[in-house]
């Protein structure tokens, strides 16, 4: 995947890679040229003391401009791939069905593509900053150190073994917690994020002590998992620094001993130390950001997994079709992922073009799931739902959603202006069919008394309207494109007996070809329905219209009893 996403940008990559070759030679030159200098002191020879002095200067000007150029390349490589990791990731969400949604849920897919996307962007900066550079310098330094002092390459070979075995121990402690730093962090997103969502029922309920208890027990775990990581840093470094003291101890107590038959060894020790503490920052370097890796190895896979993930349900690539609204349950049975008990059970009825359906029946009878298999959200497991005689799954995915429209139970608004949200049901909806779709929804009244009206401004899930209000809008939004099948998932629960009677008057005047079906729990909402399902856990028990089925049927005849009471 690292290498797919890295192949737009072969060419920064290229030039950051050679940017990288340029600042450790510059970096590996330095200490030998310091040698000669102190060999230039001792012989007070000013000329050649200039001459490396330029020299230095020309080495370090290149490493500095060559680290320059690479960090622009990798700024460059970093943000490119995360930008394209975001968008491919919300890309493949958005191709997926309300299966796979569920399966992942939405707050862990949302830190996919924010904190996971972010990891991965660290890691491309890391790598082309720093990881790149640490092999060659390691294997570099080492090389030139031996070649300074030949005598002492087995302190260096000491001095590595020890770094190695420490960093190893730690490392290998470190490394699995890193898995379930990711988790806690999806755990702890999910709890903020429903508590900011349901902070009206949190505050409603005086439920502020129990959602902080619940925030407060996955933070804790989160602290002490980065407590845990912080105690292994805080026993490497000294350890390494250790290592590495005693090392520089060792040599100098070594050239010491040999100074009397090596004198040129005064002049190579301070070389010699630069590169041993080059070898050092190398291993340390690859440990620090070998956890850092490992953590956005871990994002890098959490990314893989959604990309990686087929969408329950796929549409055929077909023309659009121009299809009548009629509509057959063929011996339909669902269940939901993951649940083994079927949701429906064997239902089959029909409907004409242009009739009024109502469905109803208990909670949890099934209505909305029957809702929401008409515009094919899921799938059925058992038997076949056709529209203008098309088998859904036949259909192209612009075929279905022209042909069906549904509002939703929950009316649910985006951030932007009226206009927005109406032409989310049709893109080129213009002011005209706007005002039609209002005036069908009774929400054209409190939009002309905005200042803006339709580019008036809709806040984050439309906090600033009532529940009514997003309803009619719903509706509007769902009415604007002329579907051939209108789906009304109980939507208008939150509008008034006046409002309700208005949208139907509206519906049955200004959509009379369309076929509607109506979810609802109160009778009052289906009683004028050409047809109505009556559904009673999972099975379609009754169909007639009202007056058939207040004769016949005994669980409608009950309900609707019961609902007369109460408004009697």
């Amino acid at each position: 995947m690292l290498k797919q996403a890295l192949k737009p940008y072969k060419w920064y990559v290229l030039g950051s890679v050679l940017m990288v070759i340029v600042i450790v030679a510059s970096s590996l030159m330095q200490p030998s040229y310091l040698s000669d200098v102190l060999a230039a002191v001792l012989e007070n020879d000013q000329d050649k003391i200039s001459s490396i002095g330029v020299w230095l200067l020309v080495i370090a000007g290149a490493g500095l401009l060559a680290g320059v150029i690479n960090t622009i390349l990798a700024a460059k490589i970093a943000q490119g791939v995360s930008a394209d990791l975001r968008e491919a990731t919300f890309r493949k969400i958005q191709t997926f069905s309300y299966a796979n949604i569920e399966e992942f849920n939405a707050g862990n897919l949302v830190v996919r593509m924010t904190n996971d996307v972010t990891q991965i962007q660290n890691l491309m900066m890391m790598l082309f900053q720093v990881l790149l550079r640490l092999p060659i310098l390691f294997f570099g330094a080492f090389i030139m150190a031996v070649r300074t002092l030949p005598s002492l390459w087995w302190v260096l070979v000491l001095m590595v073994l020890g770094i190695a075995t420490v960093m190893g121990v730690i490392m290998s402690q470190m490394g699995p917690r890193f898995g379930l730093f990711q988790t806690l962090m999806d755990k702890i997103n999910a709890i903020a994020k429903e508590n900011l969502r349901g902070v009206r029922v949190v505050k409603s309920f005086v439920q502020e002590k129990a959602q902080y208890a619940k925030f407060k027990e996955v933070s804790n775990d989160l602290l002490n998992l980065n407590l845990f990581i912080g105690y292994g840093f805080s026993i490497m470094m000294p350890a390494v620094t250790f290592i590495a003291y005693m090392a520089t101890f060792l040599s100098i107590y070594m050239v010491s001993q040999i100074v009397d038959t090596e004198p040129e060894a005064i002049g190579n020790i301070a070389s010699f130390m630069t590169y041993m503490m080059q070898i050092m920052f190398s291993i340390i370097m690859v440990s620090f950001m070998g956890m850092q890796a490992s953590r956005a190895f871990i994002a890098l896979g959490r990314i893989q997994e959604v990309l990686d993930t087929e969408p329950a349900m796929t549409f055929k690539e077909t023309e659009f079709e121009d299809l009548e609204g009629s509509l057959v349950f063929d011996h339909v049975t669902f269940t939901y992922p993951h649940d083994t008990d079927p949701i429906l059970k064997d239902i089959s009825f029909s409907v004409e073009p242009g009739q009024m359906i109502g469905v109803v029946g208990a909670t949890g009878a099934g209505k909305s799931t029957l809702a929401q298999l008409i515009p094919r959200l899921f799938d059925p497991q058992e038997g076949k739902i056709t529209i203008g005689g098309r088998d859904l799954r036949d259909l192209s995915q612009e075929t279905v959603r022209k042909t069906v429209s549904i509002v939703l139970q929950k009316a649910i608004l985006f951030s932007g202006t009226i206009a927005d949200n109406l032409r989310q049901g049709d893109a080129d909806a213009d002011a005209t069919a706007m005002e039609r779709a209002a005036s069908i929804a009774q929400a054209k009244e409190f939009i002309d008394r905005m200042d803006a009206n339709y580019d008036s401004q809709v806040e984050e899930r439309g906090n600033n309207f009532s529940g009514g209000q997003k309803q009619r809008m719903s509706i509007a939004r769902g009415v604007i494109g002329k579907p051939k099948v209108l789906i009304l998932d109980d939507s208008t629960s939150a509008l008034d007996a006046k409002s309700e009677k208005l949208v139907q008057e509206a519906l049955n005047k200004d959509l009379k070809g369309t076929t509607t079906v109506i979810i609802a729990q109160k009778i009052s909402s289906v009683v004028k329905a050409d047809k109505i399902l009556v559904l009673d856990e999972g099975r379609l028990i009754g169909e007639g219209t009202h007056a058939e089925l207040v004769a016949t049927n005994d669980v409608y005849r009950e309900i609707y009893e019961t609902q007369k009471g109460k408004e009697a």
